[in-house]
């Protein structure tokens, strides 16, 4: 008689019984995705090394176009974050087990990139085994020590705090700690993101930036989601073929990253003169006044007038250009941006109300006019407001009217 135990046996077969097939054959995904295996201690990562020539071009970008000074950084750079300083950046871009983070999530690809002589070369660490990952992290650490500081794009929200908690579970210093850190993400929404008709940003993906800016469109590219799945695949058969599309994915990201990082410090040397769209006039505009440059700042809000755009941006511009001659004490100057903005077609109500509050304030206590004043102030109740605004605005209107010695208005 069989027992109960010896059932489960009979249906809970040993794992030894049924090796994946990676252990089955070593080499299939070395050989399918192009690498060559790292032993560190008897525990086995992959390393798949790619180079991209000067003459190489991403649609209608080439790597050459591209190149930093030999042997440093774009000197602009710095305007996007002073820490950075001369020498190697690092691209850095994770393929992860999941978007949730924290001690469960594993970086199961860890892609580098950097520029070497006239080209632009990628290194990925390929985690084929999760007992291996101590191993593969020693492999970052090396190419990320060789580094002056690195660049991401959303990688202060994922990509650095995944991979440093990865390190410390590891009990390994993490190699990223105090290294200049770059994330294109913001400065890119500053200056490539894209609007709704309504005025409403519709997001800044590294795709979309690769397509706009390289001209370069993906054809049969992995979608994100799908990456987990892949992987867990071939943790599951050891079947690698899923994967290259991953890996090829995450070289692309790499590659972007490295042109549109690239485009914006070209951008930033150019000033006005090489903007090509109000958005990035707008853009390079708050770039420049965050790096305390007022004067490149206020060239860029004027050059938004004379290039492409959508209203939404020529608006901001003039909005940001008021904003900064009201803070170098240029009234008139302001005056007439505020004016500007108020002349647009389809302004946007809440910038319409603020250049109509500004307006009034300016009319009232520096031009002297208060017919105008008062104009502008009527013109300001037009918009919906705060209770605690309309009160500060018939305030001001009854001080006008009294000062003008005209009865009090029934607006109040």
């Amino acid at each position: 008689m069989t027992t109960l135990a010896d059932r489960l046996r009979g249906v809970v077969r040993p794992v030894s019984s049924h090796p994946p097939v990676s252990e089955q054959r070593p080499d299939t995904a070395a050989e399918i995705l192009g690498g060559d295996w790292r032993d560190e201690d008897g525990l086995r990562y992959l390393v798949v090394n790619r180079t991209y020539a000067s003459g190489y071009l991403h649609g209608h970008a080439s790597v050459e176009e591209s190149l930093p000074p030999a042997d440093g950084v774009w000197p602009t750079l710095p305007l996007l974050e002073p820490s950075v300083r001369d020498g190697r950046l690092l691209f850095l871009d994770l393929e992860t087990t999941g978007l949730a983070g924290g001690a469960g999530t594993y970086a199961f690809l860890v892609g580098c990139g950097w520029f070497e002589g006239a080209t632009f070369r990628t290194r990925q660490f390929f985690l084929s085994n999760y007992t291996a990952e101590r191993a593969l992290l020693g492999g970052v650490a090396v190419d990320a020590a060789a580094a002056s500081g690195v660049v991401t794009y959303n990688g202060k929200s994922f990509d650095l705090p995944l991979i440093e908690t990865r390190f410390a579970l590891q009990r390994m210093a993490t190699p990223f700690a105090g290294l200049p850190h770059v994330d294109m993400l913001h400065p890119a929404r500053r200056l490539w993101r894209r609007d709704d008709h309504l005025g409403e940003a519709t997001g800044c993906r590294l795709t979309m930036l690769e397509e706009t800016l390289c001209g370069h469109r993906r054809e049969g590219d992995v979608p994100g989601f799908e990456i987990p799945s892949r992987y867990f695949h071939f943790v599951r058969t050891g079947d690698p073929r899923p994967l290259e599309a991953v890996l090829e994915h995450n070289r692309l990201d790499l590659l972007a990253l490295a042109l549109v990082t690239a485009r914006a410090s070209r951008l930033l040397g150019e000033g006005a003169a090489g903007v090509r769209t109000a958005r990035e006039a707008v853009g390079l505009g708050r770039l420049y006044e965050r790096a305390g440059l007022m004067v490149q700042a206020a060239e860029c809000y004027e050059r938004a007038g004379d290039v492409p755009g959508d209203v939404t941006a020529l608006a901001e511009a003039l909005r940001a250009y008021a904003l900064l001659l009201r803070r170098g004490r240029r009234y008139d100057a302001a005056a007439d941006a505020w004016s500007r903005l108020l002349e647009l077609p389809q302004c946007p109500p809440i910038m319409a109300r603020e250049a109509s509050e500004a307006l009034a304030v300016h009319h009232e206590h520096r031009a002297r006019d208060l017919e105008q004043a008062r104009r502008f102030a009527v013109q300001s109740l037009q918009f919906e407001i705060s209770e605690g605004r309309q009160a500060a605005i018939r305030h001001r209107l009854a001080r006008i009217d009294r000062k003008i010695g005209e009865p009090l208005s029934s607006l109040y």
